[in-house]
């Protein structure tokens, strides 16, 4: 967790951090060379040269700064907030230029690329802003879309989206770490910018090299298991990948919904639950300790906490009458929740197979807006404020309480996550714990009440607060205002920060954004 409290640094070492940019850039280039792969094997060869200029811009300006920083200083943690907040920024930026430049072609049909009939959704793509609204939903694992129709897109965009959500779903930055860096040279610093602090071994490139295999181990399980349960492979592939990533993007226009399938609605579960575990108790129990299950704090609250609001939200739509039958009412309760605490953000509940999301009762709709703010494990895929900080707030809290009824002289210590903490541990934790949660709420409201001015009537405040915390908290469930006309453009760029300050937890883009009002002499 951050610190609340920094130093300006901004004229020590901007060229780390333009370095550093260029190591990301140059990944998400290597990305959409990889990409181009999925257009040989569906024959939509007309998608080739938009992605090869796609990739040759983040290559090409990647490894010129990489080349011409080449010798800045190793990141200090200020610099790695930058870093974190401002390519994540540029990565969505350039990650966008596929659906923009596929769309131009289809819109341009040039006589000897032979492209498909332009359809409305792909034609959405040809407005920027709402190509970088699918990228940067797609980097920071949301999963709202500008789409109408995700199914008749080309399947070079169909993998693009999913592959932006798969490895926005670890983190740019590890991958950036795993493939491009060398030890000591800072990846440390990179990768706790990123909003991660446990290390699986001492070396921090071996740790985020080992979060990707095990990543990729669950992908192809999670894959053989979609397959399994009926699911086309091809789907499979994708949602496999969006789902263990908690990311949420479908290639069916209904989501998971498409499929009415209960087998696979229970066989997405786990592998949503499977995303929402740090990454270090996993590569635990793959080593056999299987007691973190329930011996490591986050993972036992993961399983009480969704279990508790899974449970919450059946009994409400099956008393209110929504669904006819106990167990549909425990099918679509169980998967909304449980997608919305992961923040993942598959849907079930839409009008063509039963009842919408948006239409479900207040109380059923706040429950789930709940699960999608506080989230899950910290060090996992997941987003929303994460079940460390709303445990420490309440721990804190009763710690603070309880200390009224004890003499100055006692010796008191905070015991959280199997560690004991100084009465100055605790309170330092609980502040930036305290502090996180405010801003995340404050930001939350404010985008709340500019959505009220902008929307028309029609939606209702829960909607409202619904779909701006989908968004905060990297969810992609909606309440049905977003989308490439539904919501105004000004909604959109609204929606483009909430994203963006909810994959880094606030406090990077914060800093980042101090640091460039005073660069520019706007703030003394």
């Amino acid at each position: 967790m951050y610190h609340p409290r920094f130093t300006l640094h901004v004229g020590t070492g901007p060229q780390t951090v333009i370095r550093d940019i260029g190591r990301m850039l140059e990944a998400l280039g290597g990305l959409m060379v990889l990409s181009l792969l999925v257009p040989l094997v569906w024959r939509e060869f007309y998608a080739i040269p938009a992605l090869l200029v796609s990739a040759a811009i983040p290559i090409g300006l990647g490894r010129f700064l990489h080349q011409r920083f080449a010798s800045a200083s190793d990141p200090t943690r200020y610099h790695g907030m930058v870093i974190a907040a401002s390519g994540w920024f540029f990565v969505a930026l350039f990650g966008a230029l596929p659906f923009l430049l596929i769309a131009w072609t289809v819109r341009l049909d040039p006589a000897l690329l032979r492209v498909p009939a332009e359809t409305t959704t792909l034609a959405a793509f040809t407005d920027p802003l709402n190509a970088l609204f699918e990228s940067m939903s797609g980097f920071t694992g949301t999963g709202l879309t500008m789409t109408d129709d995700e199914s008749v897109l080309p399947h070079t965009l169909q993998w693009w989206r999913t592959f932006t959500e798969w490895v926005g779903g670890v983190g740019v930055i590890v991958l950036t770490a795993a493939i491009l860096s060398r030890p000591g040279s800072g990846s440390l610093t990179l990768y706790q910018s990123e909003a991660r602090s446990k290390k699986i071994h001492p070396s921090i490139v071996s740790t985020v090299r080992t979060i990707w295999w095990i990543f990729l181990l669950f992908t192809f399980v999670s894959i053989f298991a979609l397959f399994l349960a009926g699911m086309p492979i091809w789907d499979s592939i994708n949602h496999a990948m969006t789902g263990l990533a908690t990311g949420g993007f479908s290639i069916t226009d209904n989501s998971i919904a498409t499929y009415d399938s209960a087998v696979i609605d229970f066989v997405l579960i786990p592998i949503m639950l499977m995303g929402s575990i740090a990454f270090p108790v996993h590569y635990l129990m793959l080593n056999g300790d299987l007691r973190n299950l329930y011996q490591d704090l986050q993972t036992r609250w993961v399983f009480l906490y969704m279990g508790a609001g899974s449970a919450l939200v059946w009994a409400i739509v099956y008393a209110t009458g929504v669904y006819e039958t106990a167990f549909a009412a425990l099918r679509y309760g169980l998967f909304q929740f449980v997608s919305a605490a992961t923040c993942t953000g598959f849907q079930t509940a839409v009008d063509a197979t039963n009842v919408a999301l948006g239409s479900w009762p207040a109380a059923a709709q706040l429950t789930v807006t709940g699960g999608m703010v506080v989230g899950g494990a910290a060090g996992s895929t997941v987003g929303g404020i994460k079940l460390i900080r709303a445990l420490t707030l309440a721990k804190g809290m009763r710690f603070q309480i309880a200390g009224v009824f004890y003499p100055d002289s006692a010796v008191r210590r905070m015991k959280i996550d199997g560690r004991s903490l100084t009465p100055d541990e605790s309170h330092r934790e609980f502040t930036e714990a305290a502090i996180i949660t405010l801003l995340w709420v404050l930001f939350l409201l404010i985008g709340v009440m500019v959505l009220l001015v902008i929307l028309p009537d029609t939606y209702t405040l829960e909607n409202v607060l619904f779909e701006v915390a989908s968004a905060q908290g990297n969810v992609g469930l909606s309440a049905g205002i977003t989308g490439p006309e539904s919501l105004p453009r000004i909604g959109k760029v609204l929606f483009l920060f909430h994203m963006w300050i909810g994959r880094l937890e606030i406090i990077p883009i914060l800093v980042t954004m101090r640091s460039a009002l005073h660069y520019l002499g706007g703030y003394k």
